[in-house]
């Protein structure tokens, strides 16, 4: 098993999370938001990760890198699309 498997089964879990019940998980909940609620999250998250930059702390911009990976996922997962789509664009703009 590989480190990128954690992304496959992560999407795993956020696709089975969009039918739920909003009071159910967290992601359910970013789900009930709407687009404009899992965008304000990213948003937050890609603020944080700047921050972490420009303070020069690797192991706190790798956290906050993480929690926009993490949301940016939700985001894909909301609009139907995953990490294969992303994926195949790398690999067409390669």
């Amino acid at each position: 098993m590989s480190q990128l498997d954690v992304l496959q089964r992560l999407q795993a879990v956020l696709v089975e999370r969009r039918g739920a019940s909003p009071d159910s998980s967290y992601v359910a909940g970013l789900y009930a938001k709407g687009t404009d609620g899992i965008c304000k999250k990213i948003a937050e998250e890609a603020a944080e990760a700047i921050m972490a930059a420009k303070d020069g702390d690797t192991a706190h911009l790798v956290k906050e890198v993480t929690d926009l990976w993490f949301h940016s996922m939700v985001l894909l997962a909301h609009f139907g699309v995953g990490i294969d789509d992303v994926a195949a664009e790398f690999l067409r703009r390669e």
